[in-house]
C-alpha cells in the first residue's frame, strides 16, 4: 500500500492499492458510514424519442459513495464497497458499487479515525517492503504448494504423484517434481524465498531438481523438516518456530508464535487474560506485555481505550488476521487475549 495523501483537517486519507493483500487491511478499515471516493464506471440513462430509455455506454467518472455494505472475497481477492452516491457529475442519491483492484487509488473520509484503523494503513504501508513466501508442503505422493500473505496463508495447488493405482504406468516421479517446480516458477519471482518442507526425503529430491532447472530462482530455497505434509505440515513448522531466517519479517508467523504463548499460558494457567472483562482489567492494572485482537473483532467493536492504555505502559498490541489457523483459535477464545507482565 502506498499513502498518497493524509489530511486530518477533513478526515481524509488517499491511498494507492499495489497489492492484493491491500484490499485486505482496506476491508478491515472500511466502515458503513464512510465516503469512498474513486475512480469507476457508470453508465447514463439517456431518454430519445422512442418508448424505451436508451442505454448509454459507460463512462469513467470519479464518484464518492457512502458506505452501506463492504464485501472480501479471500477466494478470488476482491473487495467491493456499496452504497449510495453523494459525490459526483451524476445520479446522486442512487446505488453504486466500487470495485477495486490492484493499481487503483482511493480516499476514503471519515468522520473519526480510530487509532487502530491509522495503525493498520502504516503497517499495510510497510508490510508491503517485505517478500512473500512460497511454500512446498509434500511427501512422495502429495505436494501443496501455497504462498504467504500477509492476512495468512493460502493454498494454490495440490500435486499428486500418481506413485500408484491405475495412472502409475502414464505419469513418473520426473513429472511430479516438474510439476511442481512449474508451479512455483508461475507464483515465485528471483528472490522470493521458497520453504520447501514435509516428512521423507521427496523435499531434498526437488530442491536438486529445481536447482538444477532454475538455479536463479532456487537460489533462495530453503529445506525442513516436519512430520506432516500439506497445510497442516505449514503450521506446524510455524507453531514449532522453524525457519526463523526466512519467517523473521513474516507477519503471519509473529502472530502464530503469539497466539500459541496464548494457549500454552493458559494451558499452566500462567500470566495471560482473555476475554473483554479480564483483558480491561489487567491494561487497567498495567500488566499487559502483548494485546492480541482479531482483526474481525475490531471491525465490529471499538478497543481504542484498550488499546492506548497498553501502549502507553510500553505493551505492544498485535492485530491478528482471522484468516489462518492461528486467528480461528484466538476467535475460540473470543478474539481477545494478553500475554501479561505478571498474574493479575
Amino acid at each position: 500500500m502506498r499513502l498518497l495523501n493524509q489530511d486530518p483537517a477533513v478526515g481524509e486519507v488517499r491511498i494507492q492499492i499495489e497489492s492484493e493483500d491491500d484490499l485486505w487491511h482496506l476491508y478491515n478499515v472500511l466502515e458503513e458510514g464512510d465516503l469512498v471516493s474513486a475512480s469507476t464506471h457508470r453508465r447514463e440513462e439517456k431518454k430519445g424519442d422512442k418508448i424505451r430509455a436508451e442505454r448509454a455506454e459507460k463512462r469513467r467518472m470519479t464518484l464518492g459513495i457512502r458506505v452501506e455494505k463492504i464485501e472480501f472475497s479471500d477466494f478470488d481477492i476482491r473487495l467491493r464497497v456499496l452504497g449510495t452516491i453523494e459525490e459526483g457529475p451524476q445520479d446522486i442519491g442512487q446505488h453504486h458499487t466500487l470495485n477495486f483492484e490492484t493499481g487503483e487509488t482511493l480516499s476514503i473520509r471519515k468522520e473519526c479515525w480510530r487509532q487502530s484503523q491509522l495503525d493498520r494503513i502504516q503497517r499495510a504501508v510497510s508490510d508491503s517492503k517485505r517478500p512473500k513466501v512460497v511454500f512446498v508442503a509434500m511427501d512422495q505422493d502429495d505436494a501443496t504448494v501455497a504462498v504467504m500473505r500477509q492476512f495468512g496463508v493460502r493454498e494454490l495447488a495440490t500435486i499428486r504423484s500418481m506413485r500408484s493405482g491405475k495412472q502409475y504406468q502414464d505419469k513418473d516421479e520426473g513429472d511430479y517434481f516438474g510439476e511442481i517446480i512449474s508451479k512455483i516458477a508461475g507464483v515465485a519471482e528471483e528472490g522470493t524465498p521458497i520453504v520447501v518442507l514435509g516428512p521423507g526425503f521427496a523435499k531434498e529430491q526437488l530442491m536438486e531438481d529445481g536447482r538444477a532447472r532454475i538455479p536463479d530462482l532456487f537460489r533462495h530455497a530453503y529445506s525442513y523438516h516436519t512430520g506432516q505434509s500439506g497445510m497442516q505440515g505449514i503450521n506446524e513448522m510455524m507453531k514449532r518456530g522453524l525457519g526463523t531466517d526466512v519467517l523473521r519479517d513474516s507477519r503471519v508467523a509473529m502472530e502464530v508464535k503469539l497466539v500459541e504463548r496464548v494457549l500454552e499460558e493458559i494451558a499452566k494457567d500462567g500470566p495471560v487474560a482473555y476475554g473483554p472483562k479480564e483483558v480491561s482489567d489487567a491494561s487497567a492494572a498495567g500488566a499487559v506485555e502483548t494485546l492480541l485482537v482479531l482483526d474481525s473483532l475490531l471491525r465490529e467493536k471499538d478497543f481504542d481505550r484498550i488499546i492506548r492504555d497498553v501502549e502507553a505502559q510500553g505493551g505492544d498490541v498485535v492485530v491478528v488476521s482471522e484468516q489462518h489457523d492461528s486467528g480461528r483459535e484466538l476467535e475460540s477464545i473470543t478474539g481477545l487475549a494478553a500475554i501479561l507482565r505478571y498474574k493479575v
